[in-house]
């Protein structure tokens, strides 16, 4: 689970990127203090939440893959997507740029969003983080990735909520300060990004192959859920 928070912590220049914008926009720089702090962290609880429910929903689907005695083949296939994308992604390839969401899609996104963030209210910021949570975003896929592989709704939460909370801190960052990091220091950070991700998919890769080496690469056993719930049925 650790590499969810660094996966999450090294993208988050990516994030204040993207995101940087919206934080700016958010209705607690008039505010002082504990209160400012407080409304920074209702807005980042918002987006970690969505991003824990986006982790329970594709750890479920995972759960059905594992169920079905191919939890090897899919940390295998998850890993070597990974991988695929970070090569594709980060090497300039065009054909990675067509790859988006549809417009109509995004839109029923930004609209309530832009919505919370013209009210300007205190009370919009849990909302306006949730909705965020949900915009088009690269390294959101390579979390939902891991969570997939993990095989369980809430370790696939508890992956998405770890990557979130690596966000974070740049996060705060940017909302409290500003413009505190200037572009060159962001960018030095943001290239660790398809570091991090191919380091990932490796070792979704290690973890498929059963190579017997502990917390990197257990040896999984074939249908071992069937097991578990036949054992439960004994007199």
């Amino acid at each position: 689970m650790i590499s969810a928070f660094i996966l999450g912590f090294a993208g988050s220049f990516h994030c204040v990127g993207m995101c940087g914008p919206i934080a700016l926009t958010l209705p607690v720089h008039h505010l002082q203090g504990y209160k400012k702090m407080a409304g920074i962290l209702l807005y980042n609880a918002g987006r970690i939440t969505t991003y824990a429910l986006m982790g329970m929903v594709f750890g479920w689907l995972g759960k059905q893959l594992w169920l079905g005695g191919l939890q090897q083949w899919l940390s295998v296939a998850v890993g070597s997507l990974v991988l695929l994308f970070v090569l594709l992604k980060y090497t300039g390839n065009r054909w990675t740029k067509g790859i988006h969401l549809p417009d109509s899609i995004t839109a029923r996104i930004k609209h309530p969003l832009g919505t919370l963030l013209r009210r300007q209210q205190f009370s919009t910021l849990y909302a306006i983080g949730m909705l965020n949570g949900l915009l088009p975003c690269g390294l959101v896929y390579l979390g939902i990735a891991g969570a997939i592989a993990s095989g369980d709704v809430w370790k696939g939460a508890m992956f998405m909520a770890l990557f979130g909370a690596g966000t974070m801190p740049a996060m705060i960052a940017v909302t409290w300060f500003s413009h505190l990091l200037s572009i060159r220091i962001r960018n030095r950070i943001r290239s660790l990004v398809p570091v991090v991700a191919a380091i990932m998919g490796i070792l979704l890769i290690m973890r498929g192959l059963n190579l017997g080496i502990p917390y990197i690469s257990p040896v999984m056993s074939a249908g071992s859920e069937t097991v578990v719930h036949s054992c439960c049925h004994k007199p």
